[in-house]
């Protein structure tokens, strides 16, 4: 019998990997289990962003603190995953690959999938609002849809 696979100390079904929280990125995925979005924000300058960073990295501010945002935006750009190399994801394949813009703040990017929407009604400038998909473990995904009037 094949030993089960795992990816830093857990169980992984079908070998996708699970995001391991850490010092840095805990508030996100803590936030994200109870259904709200937080993105950092540097004190200094008002700047969000995404992944989580350990100084700002527009003035360097060291006083960085996780803030609840809307989950609203627009879809800046996308793509669709055809192709895929990674076996862990081949039965998501085709997928769209989505960097949405926040609402909060021109330039705050967020890369995530849209897995309840046909890419066939994906179109930069739509707007969208974060929901989130419970893969299991606690874990729970931000994924965006479209916004009513999209």
């Amino acid at each position: 019998m094949a030993e089960t696979p795992t990816l830093s100390g857990r169980i992984v079904d079908n070998l996708r990997p699970l995001p391991v929280p850490n010092d840095l990125n805990r508030p996100f995925w803590e936030a994200t289990s109870q259904g709200r979005l937080d993105i950092q924000r540097c004190q200094k300058c008002g700047t969000y962003f995404h992944p989580p960073l350990p100084f700002c990295d527009i003035c360097d501010g060291r006083d960085l603190r996780f803030e609840t945002v809307s989950g609203r935006g627009a879809i800046y750009t996308f793509t669709r995953v055809r192709a895929n190399r990674m076996p862990a994801f081949a039965e998501a394949t085709p997928y769209a690959y989505v960097e949405v813009e926040l609402a909060e703040q021109p330039g705050a990017f967020m890369v995530c999938n849209m897995s309840s929407t046909p890419y066939e009604r994906l179109r930069v400038g739509a707007p969208v609002r974060v929901t989130f998909v419970d893969i299991g473990d606690g874990i729970m995904l931000p994924d965006f849809e479209l916004a009513e009037g999209a």
